[in-house]
């Protein structure tokens, strides 16, 4: 059986450590997904600044669960070598933070172009990302990103089975897979189901794309969670993803999304995200987490 182990994008709270440190706690969450710090991304930081920062996570009982990086998101034409070196320092900041994950994506294809005829350079690329990663102790997870070659559970899956190594895996999020008009159970959960390590907690509605909190949408969470609940041993990482509003950094996260009618995100929006996560967990027989 699976243990569900709560974390999140804790940038959504606020863009100070310390306020986002405060409330993961005060809603017993001990872990998160290290994004932006500061209004900064958590990749752009020093090993020697984010020591300091993991002083404080580690005075609070706060663990990083991943690092929400903005790997392959980029165009596919864009150069790769200065990316290319932005992930290897990420893979340090892995090993200082002690996070087991890096949240990564499989790049843009120029505006009107088909995804497809570029599969060879994002498998090229992700090659690139796989060798580095040899033996560093971390899991690559891909993300089904709108926009990106991977926003179909087709081409999610064959990236991973592509790499052919276990430590690259995917992350499944249910609101990207509504916005591409991907249906997320029972078809991308299942054609995915065993390459998954790693769960955003993020629903959507099918007719307008428009974020929800888990089990308002057409995500299919309780399906999903409780078919890994009952065939899935070991841990469960649900990272929580509100996306319940703006926040700093929210340009840089999302194409092509409209955002108008969200409210600000914060501290009470995160908290809202909780309980939902945490009540669709009720339905499916699971304790309090």
């Amino acid at each position: 059986m699976v243990r569900f182990v709560l974390s999140g994008f804790s940038d959504e709270i606020d863009r100070d450590l310390q306020v986002q440190i405060r409330e993961l706690k005060r809603l017993n969450i001990d872990r998160m997904e290290m994004r932006f710090v500061y209004g900064k991304n958590s990749v752009d930081y020093s090993l020697a600044e984010m020591k300091e920062m993991k002083k404080q996570l580690d005075a609070s009982g706060i663990s990083v669960s991943a690092i929400g990086s903005p790997l392959g998101k980029i165009g596919i034409t864009d150069p790769f070598g200065p990316h290319l070196e932005l992930f290897r320092h990420t893979l340090e900041l892995a090993k200082l933070l002690d996070a087991q994950y890096i949240r990564m994506f499989s790049f843009y294809a120029p505006e009107g172009e088909s995804p497809e005829g570029y599969r060879d350079e994002v498998l090229d690329r992700w090659n690139a990302f796989t060798a580095c990663a040899k033996g560093a102790g971390v899991v690559l997870a891909h993300e089904n990103e709108k926009g990106i070659y991977g926003d179909t559970a087709e081409r999610c899956l064959e990236i991973v089975e592509a790499m052919n190594t276990d430590y690259v895996r995917a992350v499944f999020d249910p609101a990207n897979f509504i916005q591409c008009h991907v249906k997320t159970y029972p078809d991308a959960y299942h054609l995915l189901k065993k390459h998954i390590a790693y769960m955003h907690i993020k629903d959507a509605l099918a007719d307008s794309g428009r974020v929800v909190p888990a089990g308002m949408g057409d995500g299919r969470l309780l399906e999903i969670l409780t078919d890994i609940h009952d065939n899935v041993d070991g841990e469960m990482v649900l990272s929580l993803e509100p996306h319940l509003g703006s926040f700093e950094g929210f340009s840089q996260l999302q194409n092509a999304v409209d955002t108008s009618n969200l409210e600000e995100s914060g501290p009470g929006k995160f908290e809202v995200a909780a309980r939902a996560l945490r009540k669709v967990l009720r339905q499916l027989g699971y304790g309090e987490i």
